[in-house]
């Protein structure tokens, strides 16, 4: 028989402290059971001698310091994994939210995972489409990389990452089996809804394993559920050899619940209030990204997270910045202007790029038109710069036609609508109607023999009547 302990030494807001206890681990989990025979489950959070420090996951309310009884499980929290989890609807903490039952487990696996051995680590190669023009060519998401999206409040986050999820693919692997894993933190009903219901519209809720956790459900509940998700992609990764592309939003509203936890624990602060810890604490989930050499699956990820004020040197992107492998930033301005998806050119990368594009992934230019589209756009910002100071009729032709290329690159490169699925290809020919615009002795990054199969001035000028039509 179990080990109970009578009452709370002190109660304060969800957590509650355990006085006298022999044993207990970090992690572990425990039973509350109260008078009336109701049961609720609690984590260990903190250790201080004899003291536990346990957070409820449904909150302290009808608690008090005598009418309780705690026993603990030995055990952390573990998820119930199956193969039949695809097409499933999860709350944050892996209990089904769909109305189907509880999973039939193939085995229970520690939320917190096991590190990869860094010698057991394989590069990650090869590219996963998403069928956004910008993301493919010019960032694009390598397999097994952990490439963050920064967003601000407001912008349209959440229909990129339901977009992402309709469209994303594995190219040119017909016989590989590829699934996504959608974890949303500390979203409104709303949204949870929006997400589900564009899901299930779409057809894609079948290759896709939910965790939602809502604003109103616990915080610790909150910080589980990337931990759970990820769980559930290790395991249809490395033990049923899939290729798992992980989306989790929004990352900001698991560090405050951090930032909200630690606080409750009396932790000293850091910087804006958040733990010292933070950027282990981020680490120890990004890092969960990658490929094992001999397992044909890989984990992917896709955080995606809000800069408040818009500020990208905050802790949270900060930090997430130096863990990760690039980033993709939104833009407040070219939403404002009505361009979707609003991805910043300029300040976006993704660092492993260059090792999973070109001739066999892509195609054998690909690196030297996102070089040059890069180079291109820049100058379009030189040249606005300019333009405002002395006026754009002061500009030297070379100028104008770069005005005129960003406005097409924005309208037509950019900009694309919420249900267009372009191909790689559509994509790098895009890329070369618009740098036909250009006068050739400006695109320094292309030799001539991909020139003189690409560059075509006749193609760029029928782009620009196209547009000019449907504008009227």
């Amino acid at each position: 028989m179990s080990l109970q302990y009578h009452g709370f030494q002190s109660i304060s807001g969800s957590l509650v402290v355990l006085d006298h206890v022999k044993g207990a681990e970090f992690d572990e989990m425990a039973r509350i059971v109260l008078n009336d025979g109701s049961e609720r489950t609690g984590r260990v959070v903190m250790l201080e001698g004899e003291k536990a420090v346990l957070q409820v996951f449904e909150g302290t309310n009808g608690l008090s310091l005598t009418n309780t009884r705690t026993s603990f499980t030995g055990r952390p929290l573990e998820l119930a994994l199956s193969g039949d989890m695809l097409g499933r609807v999860f709350t944050g903490a892996g209990r089904p939210l769909d109305g189907l039952g509880e999973v039939m487990a193939e085995k229970y696996a520690d939320v917190n995972g096991q590190p990869l051995n860094p010698v057991s680590r394989q590069y990650p190669r090869n590219y996963i489409e998403t069928g956004i023009s910008a993301i493919d060519c010019l960032m694009t998401l390598i397999r097994g990389q952990k490439l963050p999206i920064f967003s601000g409040t407001g912008l349209s986050h959440n229909k990129l990452a339901v977009q992402i999820v309709q469209q994303a693919k594995i190219a040119k692997a017909q016989n590989a089996q590829f699934a996504i894993v959608f974890a949303a933190m500390g979203i409104q009903n709303d949204v949870a809804d929006y997400f589900r219901r564009s899901f299930e519209e779409s057809g894609v809720l079948q290759n896709v394993v939910m965790f939602l956790n809502l604003a109103n459900d616990p915080i610790v509940e909150r910080i589980i559920t990337p931990r759970c998700a990820l769980t559930a992609a290790e395991y249809l990764a490395y033990e049923k050899n899939m290729h798992i592309l992980v989306v989790m939003t929004d990352m900001t509203a698991y560090a405050e619940a951090l930032r909200e936890l630690s606080s409750s624990k009396g932790e000293i602060p850091s910087r804006k209030g958040y733990p010292g810890y933070l950027y282990s604490d981020l680490a120890s989930l990004y890092e969960r990204a990658g490929i094992i050499e001999g397992i044909e699956g890989s984990v992917t990820q896709l955080p995606i997270l809000t800069m408040p004020n818009d500020d990208i040197t905050n802790p949270v992107p900060d930090l997430t910045g130096y863990i990760t492998e690039g980033q993709i930033v939104l833009d407040r301005g070219l939403e404002q202007q009505g361009i979707y998806p609003p991805i910043s050119v300029l300040p976006s990368l993704s660092r492993l790029m260059k090792d999973g594009i070109g001739e066999g992934y892509t195609r054998a230019d690909h690196s030297a038109v996102a070089n040059q589209l890069f180079a291109s756009y820049a100058q379009v910002q030189d040249a606005r710069s300019l333009a405002s100071v002395i006026g754009e009729e002061e500009l030297s032709d070379t100028d104008r036609q770069y005005l005129e290329f960003g406005k097409m690159f924005e309208k037509c490169f950019l900009a694309q609508s919420f249900d267009e699925s372009r191909t790689m290809e559509e994509t790098l020919e895009l890329g070369w109607t618009l740098l036909s615009m250009l006068p050739r002795s400006a695109l320094s990054r292309l030799d001539d023999k991909m020139l003189d199969a690409h560059y075509s001035p006749d193609a760029a000028k029928a782009l620009i009547e196209k547009v000019v039509a449907q504008n009227g």
